[in-house]
């Protein structure tokens, strides 16, 4: 039967992502009336991403939740490999870090001195993934088609005025039309359209965090793994191999990450700390090339590498951290990659943007009679992702200011696995997810404001092993209460072999 008001919708969304595509297909199973518009068309570049346990634990929730039965595949590496091999993705076990001293090639000793290796899952076949961003997104736009939810690609949103619904003006092959919404989700990952449609601002300056990013995709990039042992390094010790893993080489300037995915195309990315501005005037190919003199062994990484299409070309981003403000208001909200960012550091992204779609989801399907109920769960929506935003750059911030000391760095680091960990626990325990990395619970955030302020305090004056060992004792002290891992047990030597609970 024909659809008497074709361009009448209950939910609008902007930005066909992983993100906008998962919203429309979950609204879509509650019973709402959904548009999906995009400016684009896929498939497009995407820098890669990796997901994490908690990633993995909604994906499975969402499946069960709004009978997406194809849904739980995506979430370990095993069954997305069974499921769906031409979708592209890499296995990811963990995250992997190794510290780079300027002009000297990479070195370490048998304690792993320059190492820390932490396990997310116990095999491959249960391992979260390396998400080729171009392939995932294009497999759930497929699905919004399937699924016969209007989608609408190469098409931009003009204008919008909100009264009892939104009247939207849009623009597609040069044709101008209107879409009537009665709510708005923004997953355009920007907020540049929130501001023109509402008049919200984006801002920078609460962040502890200053870093911009250097990225594109390569292939011909040898394994890290390879190179430790043609330079003597031992292996043996690893729980899993680190080119199967979130793959971070710790410099003193900042860090690059290593995401190899299934078909041997790698993401890699330098992410700088720039808080004194001192790249800014800096061409992107000589800060690209001088950090490869700087560290010989990242050098040798890079000889023989080539730059894939697409993107063909070494990518600039920006500072990082944003934080649109307000990020919901009447009949409209922003998902949280559209909301605001921090930084790559610990792979947060995918998670955190995953648990706005389960919650602005929940709320749509709950409360669409209900506006007051409606915009009271959105506001709350709302408080848990500024906390969740502020208890990340806290936790990045850190792990720039201890990047030039590595030991530092790795008793930091442990702040965010035991917050993690106590998130995973809760999750499993059945209780109500609340705010990502439990930035609602009063005792996670006092451990790692509190220690942020330490961290500060001692960085005031010389750092050697006597202030590594303290600081070590204080975080190892503090962790204590979520400590389910063994996180810096000495006796392990930075080798932590699973931190989560089986899922």
């Amino acid at each position: 039967m024909p659809d008497p008001n074709p361009n009448c919708f209950d939910v609008l969304i902007a930005g066909a992502g992983f993100a906008g595509s998962l919203t429309a297909l979950v609204l879509h199973r509650a019973g709402l009336k959904v548009c999906l518009v995009e400016r684009e068309k896929h498939p497009r570049f995407a820098i890669g991403e990796s997901s994490t346990p908690v990633a993995d634990m909604i994906l499975r929730s969402l499946s069960e939740k709004y009978d997406l039965p194809w849904l739980i595949d995506f979430s370990r590496y095993g069954s997305w490999q069974q499921a769906h091999p031409e979708v592209v993705c890499g296995i990811k076990r963990g995250f992997s870090f190794f510290k780079h001293v300027p002009h000297r090639e990479f070195f370490t000793d048998s304690g792993h001195d320059n190492e820390l290796l932490v396990a997310a899952s116990s095999s491959d076949t249960l391992s979260d993934t390396n998400w080729l961003r171009a392939d995932v997104d294009a497999f759930l736009v497929n699905k919004v088609r399937e699924a016969g939810i209007d989608y609408h690609d190469l098409t931009t949103i003009e204008s919008g005025a909100f009264e009892k619904t939104w009247r939207f003006g849009i623009r597609r092959d040069g044709r101008e039309s209107f879409v009537e919404a009665a709510f708005y989700v923004d997953a355009t990952g920007g907020g540049g359209l929130l501001q023109q449609l509402t008049g919200a601002g984006v801002s920078s300056a609460a962040f502890h965090t200053h870093s911009f990013t250097l990225f594109s995709h390569f292939r011909n990039v040898p394994r890290w793994t390879d190179q430790l042992r043609r330079a003597g390094i031992g292996v043996q010790d690893f729980p899993y191999d680190p080119d199967f893993s979130a793959l971070h080489q710790i410099l003193d300037e900042g860090w690059l990450w290593m995401l190899r995915f299934n078909n041997e195309r790698i993401s890699m990315g330098f992410v700088l700390e720039n808080s004194d501005a001192r790249f800014d005037p800096v061409p992107t190919e000589k800060i690209w090339d001088d950090l490869l003199s700087r560290y010989p062994s990242l050098r040798v990484l890079f000889q023989g590498a080539e730059i894939v299409e697409p993107p063909g070309r070494i990518l600039r981003s920006g500072r990082l951290q944003r934080m649109l403000t307000p990020c919901t208001g009447r009949g409209w909200v922003a998902l949280p990659h559209s909301a605001g960012f921090v930084d790559p550091m610990f792979s947060s992204g995918i998670a955190l943007t995953l648990s706005g779609v389960e919650k602005i989801a929940d709320a749509l399907s709950e409360h669409r009679q209900n506006m007051k109920a409606l915009q009271e769960s959105l506001e709350s929506y709302e408080k848990g992702l500024t906390e969740s935003l502020r208890l990340m750059d806290c936790l990045v911030a850190g792990c720039y200011l201890t990047m030039p000391h590595f030991g530092l760095f790795r008793a930091w680091s442990m702040l965010y696995f035991a917050a993690t960990i106590s998130h995973e626990q809760r999750r499993l325990r059945g209780d109500a997810p609340g705010y990502f990395l439990n930035a609602d619970d009063p005792q996670i955030r006092e451990m790692i404001y509190s220690s942020f302020g330490e961290l500060r305090r001692i960085l005031q004056q010389p750092i050697g092993e006597d202030v590594n060992r303290r600081f070590t004792d204080m975080i190892r002290e503090k962790i204590a209460p979520y400590n389910t891992a063994r996180l810096l047990d000495p006796s392990l030597a930075n080798m932590y072999r699973h931190t989560v609970a089986v899922l």
